[in-house]
């Protein structure tokens, strides 16, 4: 829906990584640095762990749109709590080999000819391992005899694996001495500061044909890194919600108060980093209360009696609770139709997914 009212030729902050928006701020400039010294080493594992949301999975994207054109044939695996017995299995079906249900003798057989193969034909082999968190330690050790395989002291096959900060203890444990011993080089994948949290909001909004339609504030961009902490995909989300927040109040400039109001939405539904209480002191019109406020901000000057002066502010204050409980219905008309857009937007995704 926003894309109309702002013009943009594309979403900008959908939350699937599409390597098109990959954004090479300092910490994942480093991470791609550290993937590319693995390539050169030819050997070994690459580790690269970070917190949720810190675009890991874009790393993955981003490293396998540059190898299309080398001769790297490289597979994806996303691991879900992948057992022992199912690993190999799982790396056959990601290099496109049949398995039938075979034993593990003849899946070894078939992925160590497959290695031998490409190496013929002078070309490497990689498996990106996303969601490492989830192999449990003997799954990992599959890896490792995967990596013995070798031709003339070369090995056939690398491996990366990323995941969450828990993938740093499966790693750490003693069970595990010697797989840390094949690890060439691990990096802590980190968020990004205020200032490379604007360039990356404004950097994907220019490649769907940003032209200052909205206008974010200096205010609007430190509101979003306070509440996001330069999490990728935290600011993918809150951005994408303000952008539809924009186009229904129709603005054209997003200050740091619609950021606050998104954010509090966001927080209301449980989408924020806490829920945050309501505002203490917030003015709330009561019967009791509308006329003495109000006469305290606009005096009035009346000639008529106390009496008709008090019937006169009795009205206006039932008059300031009415046109009170229309804004909040009216607000509350917005959100829901925010919801049910946003509903609408992770459908039309799901079915472009399928």
């Amino acid at each position: 829906m926003y894309r109309q009212f702002y013009g943009l030729s594309d979403r900008p902050f959908q939350l699937s990584p599409d390597s098109r928006f990959y954004f090479n701020s300092k910490p994942h400039n480093r991470a791609m640095a550290y993937l590319r010294y693995g390539l050169e080493k030819r050997e070994g594992f690459i580790v690269i762990t970070g917190g949720i949301g810190t675009g890991k999975t874009m790393l993955l994207r981003h490293l396998l749109s540059e190898l299309e054109s080398t001769d790297v044939v490289a597979a994806q695996l996303v691991t879900t709590q992948v057992e022992p017995e199912d690993m190999l299995r799982i790396v056959c079906t990601s290099f496109g080999l049949g398995h039938e249900g075979a034993p593990k003798s003849t899946l070894l057989d078939k992925l160590e000819k497959f290695f031998r193969a490409r190496d013929a034909e002078g070309k490497r082999v990689l498996l990106l391992v996303d969601e490492a968190q989830n192999l449990p330690p003997r799954s990992l050790e599959e890896l490792r005899m995967l990596s013995n395989f070798q031709v003339s002291g070369k090995s056939l096959l690398q491996s990366f694996l990323l995941g969450q900060i828990e993938f740093d203890r499966t790693i750490q444990s003693p069970e595990m001495e010697q797989f840390r011993q094949r690890i060439i080089a691990a990096l802590h994948l980190k968020a990004m500061d205020a200032e490379e949290t604007r360039n990356y909001i404004e950097y994907r909004l220019q490649l769907v044909d940003w032209k200052d339609d909205p206008q974010i504030t200096a205010g609007a961009f430190e509101q979003i890194y306070k509440f996001t902490k330069g999490v990728p995909r935290r600011i993918n989300n809150l951005c994408d919600r303000l952008l539809l927040f924009g186009s229904l109040e129709e603005r054209h400039l997003l200050d740091e108060n619609a950021v606050k109001e998104v954010v509090s939405e966001m927080n209301e539904e449980g989408l924020g980093q806490t829920r945050r209480p309501p505002v203490a002191g917030k003015p709330a019109l009561h019967a009791a209360a509308g006329g003495a406020a109000l006469a305290a901000t606009a005096p009035l000057t009346v000639a008529a009696g106390d009496g008709d002066q008090d019937s006169l502010l009795q009205r206006l204050s039932i008059l300031e609770q009415e046109v009170s409980q229309l804004k909040k219905t009216l607000q509350h008309e917005r959100k829901l139709l925010r919801k049910a857009i946003l509903i609408q937007m992770d459908m039309d995704v799901g079915d472009e997914l399928d």
